[in-house]
């Protein structure tokens, strides 16, 4: 009788201890599960963060020049203000232009040039004008001809980009202009870009430190 109650108790043991290292290795596995689980989730998160060449192509979007400084930090002469309108219309807003658009209205080409589609401007400041003679430039301004010689000497087709604004190119005078340099330091028939690459709503703007006369 001793040896069956014996047996008994030897069986139940045994059964007792199987179950338990079951479920020991039943919960070891879903251990295991939710760990590769949340591994896997790591893992396949997207990354957030803008790649080089993202972060490259906007930067060379950017306006560049020490005298981008100069140019207001909000309202319709900033920046993002004058992307929002056409080319005359935002120089006519921008503090360090005031003289040209003076010129643009004197020579009737306000509407050309806010119709115009496509067009890269190289605007030079009032002090640039302030380099000509008084007497000379009161001259021009009162003649309308040799005005828009000029005015147009300062215009080409297409918005050229800092990669491409280098070379030779025809302007609306029908004359030619070379822009020499890379990079952010350009010139323009020796006029130096002070602030380059300055987006409107239908023209790149190049902000220029001297007037450059067309052969007339």
């Amino acid at each position: 009788m001793k040896r069956t109650i014996l047996n008994r108790s030897v069986g139940l043991a045994a059964i007792a201890l199987t179950a338990s290292m079951g479920l020991a290795a039943c919960g070891s596995e879903d251990t295991d599960s939710a760990a590769a689980d949340d591994t896997t989730s790591e893992s396949s998160a997207p990354m957030e963060s803008e790649s080089p060449m993202e972060t490259e192509e906007a930067a060379m979007a950017a306006p560049f020049g020490p005298g981008c400084a100069a140019v207001p930090t909000e309202g319709e002469g900033s920046v993002e203000g004058m992307a929002d309108d056409p080319v005359a219309t935002a120089a006519s807003n921008n503090p360090l232009l005031t003289t040209l658009v003076t010129a643009v209205k004197k020579a009737g080409l306000v509407d050309t040039l806010n119709s115009a589609e496509d067009i890269t401007v190289f605007a030079p400041t009032d002090d640039a004008f302030a380099k000509i003679p008084a007497k000379d430039l009161n001259a021009v301004l009162k003649d309308k001809a040799a005005l828009t010689a000029i005015l147009t000497h300062h215009v080409v087709p297409g918005q050229l980009s800092p990669e491409d604004v280098a070379g030779t190119h025809e302007t609306l005078n029908g004359d030619q202009i070379t822009v020499e340099g890379a990079g952010e330091e350009f010139t323009v028939e020796g006029a130096a870009v002070i602030c380059g690459n300055v987006p409107t709503a239908n023209a790149t703007v190049y902000v220029i430190d001297t007037v450059m006369m067309p052969q007339m």
